[in-house]
C-alpha cells in the first residue's frame, strides 16, 4: 500500500526547496545585471576619439568622432561607419 500522506508531504518539500533556490537564483541573477549596466554607462558616458573600442556583433574599431547619440567608427582603413553609442559592448 502507498502511503499517500507521505508522497504528498514529499512533494510540498520539494517544491518549496525548489521555490527558494529559484529565489537565490534571481537574486544573483538581478545582481549581475545590475552591475553590468552601472559598467556599460560608464563606457557610453567615457568615449573620445582616438580611443579604439568593440562594438555589439564583436566588430572592433577605432573613434572618429563622438556626437550626442551616434559615434563614427574607423573599422578598416578609410572605412568609417557610423553606430548608435549604446551599442559599444567594451572599451579596449
Amino acid at each position: 500500500m502507498i502511503n499517500w500522506e507521505v508522497v504528498i508531504w514529499t512533494c510540498i518539500t520539494v517544491a518549496v526547496l525548489a521555490g527558494i533556490i529559484a529565489l537565490i537564483l534571481i537574486f544573483i541573477s538581478a545582481k549581475n545585471i545590475k552591475k553590468r549596466t552601472s559598467e556599460l554607462k560608464d563606457i557610453h558616458v567615457e568615449l573620445k576619439p582616438g580611443m579604439k573600442i568593440m562594438f555589439c556583433g564583436g566588430i572592433y574599431g577605432k573613434i572618429v568622432s563622438v556626437a550626442k547619440e551616434n559615434v563614427e567608427v574607423e573599422v578598416a582603413k578609410n572605412t568609417v561607419i557610423t553606430i548608435s553609442r549604446y551599442s559599444i559592448q567594451n572599451i579596449l
